[in-house]
């Protein structure tokens, strides 16, 4: 374990009293682009204890190994939210793209989501003309959190994942599911001043 890693009891403190305060959730954005509402909990060196609001998802679920499987659900995601849709008027509609791409694994493959903007409900949404696109809100959620820079490489992303893993066991954080890959920068940001980052939902 890293020496920085300096209160690995304040997490699990933290986790004891789950449910003890109503959370304040801000929207928080990201050079100008519209992101998860969260707040930060507390912070241990590199880890963040985040409580996240449910908000609304587009997303799709791609076989395949991890790095052409998030090609194709990001061009799948972009093209409904650049008009590859229809509104109940029969018209398409653009709608504004959002970070992070997320990335987690499941038992049919990965799950590549975009959020939809704060102000865009879920029974307002338009249809996807693509059928592998699903509309649906999340669950409240509670998440461990690592940011890293550099390339998203199936190794790195490896690493973090399995960094993060360690610090959980190390504090008696309960996890579940799979890792959840999140990317904020396009592939033309130098790798870095990219964000990236891992989270761990952690069970109730």
């Amino acid at each position: 374990m890293n020496a920085h890693w300096t209160a690995p009891w304040l997490l699990a403190a933290l986790v004891a009293t789950w449910g003890a305060t109503t959370m304040a959730f801000a929207q928080t954005t990201y050079r100008g682009y519209e992101a998860p509402p969260y707040t930060v909990e507390a912070r241990d060196g590199p880890v963040e204890l985040r409580d996240y609001a449910p908000f609304t998802v587009a997303e799709v679920t791609v076989s395949g190994r991890r790095g052409p499987a998030i090609q194709t659900g990001f061009r799948i995601l972009a093209g409904y939210i650049f008009g590859r849709n229809q509104t109940p008027a029969g018209a398409s509609e653009k709608i504004a793209m959002t970070v992070p791409v997320t990335q987690a694994k499941a038992e049919e493959g990965w799950v590549i989501r975009f959020m939809m903007p704060a102000g865009k409900r879920l029974d307002a949404l338009p249809a996807p003309e693509n059928a592998a696109v699903r509309l649906t809100r999340t669950a409240p959620e509670r998440m461990i959190v690592m940011r890293f820079s550099g390339r998203a490489t199936t190794r790195a992303l490896t690493e973090q994942a399995e960094r993060l893993a360690a610090y959980a066991r190390a504090n008696d954080l309960e996890i579940t599911g799979a890792p959840r890959f999140m990317f904020y920068d396009d592939p033309f940001t130098l790798p870095w001043r990219r964000r990236n980052e891992v989270g761990l939902v952690l069970a109730d």
